[in-house]
This record gives structure tokens, sequence and C-alpha cells, in this order.
């Protein structure tokens, strides 16, 4: 009961964090894009793309933690399994695209390092299960979804992160409003990243150790 009520809660926080960072590219507009569009030929269809593939992802990846269709309906639990790693493979593909077009070096290679994770813990869950490793496959599935999360993790940082920037810097902003948010956007996706491997690496191994008792 406990693990389905943080399911929900879990869920209805992402649709909620995500829903606003989502509206603007509805528009399929360039000028309305969040961040700095510099080709719209390459760039903005990359990030449209990227964002409508990586939302599958974080809506299939929900379905497919989901207890209830992995027991009951094995092959619908299947079927949304390879919906997940497609839409991650791809979404992860056009983000190399997108990173081309990043000018921060701290920013450029958090997304790298993202990427390269959310790509690496997908095939491997992928590849456990082609080998009916299913135990294994959970966990590869599990951090696999981890890292989809810090799409809603990293923008959950945000507002603590720039308390934290105000109070290491004596209650003042010596750049101004514009550098601190600046600053915080370009390592929230670390912090983002890091506290998601920290919880589902702490799940796992408590999933773990309460299956031995």
């Amino acid at each position: 009961m406990k693990s389905k009520k943080s399911w929900w809660v879990l869920l209805i926080v992402s649709i909620g964090v995500m829903i606003p960072f989502i509206k603007p590219y509805l528009t399929i507009n360039p000028t309305n894009s969040r961040i700095q569009i510099d080709s719209s030929s390459i760039q903005y269809p990359a990030l449209i793309l990227h964002i409508f593939f990586a939302t599958i992802a974080l809506l299939t990846g929900f379905l497919q933690l989901n207890a209830r269709i992995r027991k009951e309906k094995p092959k619908l639990h299947s079927i949304i399994g390879k919906v997940y790693i497609s839409s991650v493979l791809i979404s992860g593909l056009l983000a190399f695209v997108i990173i081309l077009y990043i000018d921060n070096f701290t920013k450029a290679t958090s997304f790298v390092a993202l990427t390269i994770i959310w790509i690496f813990t997908t095939v491997k869950g992928y590849v456990t299960a082609e080998q009916k490793k299913y135990s294994e496959h959970r966990k590869w599935m599990i951090r696999s979804f981890g890292v989809t999360l810090v799409a809603v993790s990293g923008r959950l940082t945000v507002p603590i992160l720039l308390l934290a920037y105000y109070l290491l810097n004596g209650f003042s902003l010596p750049g101004g409003r514009e550098q601190m948010i600046e600053e915080v956007l370009n390592v929230n996706i670390w912090v983002g990243l890091i506290i998601n491997v920290i919880i589902i690496e702490w799940v796992i191994f408590n999933k773990k150790t309460n299956e031995n008792k």
C-alpha cells in the first residue's frame, strides 16, 4: 500500500513539474523556447523530438514499474518496456545533437554524462531481459528510470540551489540575479543526477537486503 501511494505521489509530482516545462514547446515556435535557439533547422527540431520521446519515456517508465501490470499482464509489460527503451534511445541520441549547441562547459558535460548513463542503463536493462535474467533486468530498469527522472529532480532542486547560492555568498548576489540563476542552471542536472543515483542504489540495496532475510 505504501509503495503504491509513493508511486502515485511521484507520478503526480513528475507531471506537475514537467507540464510547465513542456508547454512552450507545444506551439512548435522557436521563439517560445526556454533555451537559446541557434539553429531552427537542426537544433530546434532535435530539441522538440528529444522532449517528445523523453516524455513518452517518463510516462511509460511509470507503467513499466507498475507491479500489477508486470505480474498480471506480462505481454503488455513487455510492449510498454519496448516503447520505453526505444523512446530513451531516440531521445538520448537526439540529446547529443542538442549538446553541440550548449556553450557552457559545465552544463554540456552534465548532459553528456546524463545521456551516456541513461543509454547505458537502458541497454543493460534490455540485454538482461533478453538473457532472461529478470532480477538483474528489474535493477537496471529501475536505474534507467531513475536517470529518466533527473528531468524532474533537476528542476525540483533549483529553488534549493538558489537558496544555497544566496547563503554561500553571504546573503548577497555579487553577480546579480541573472548570474545566480545562470550558475544554478549550470549545475542542477549534476545535483539531480547525484541525488537520483544515491536514492535508486539505496532502494535496490534495501530491496536486496529484504529479499535475503
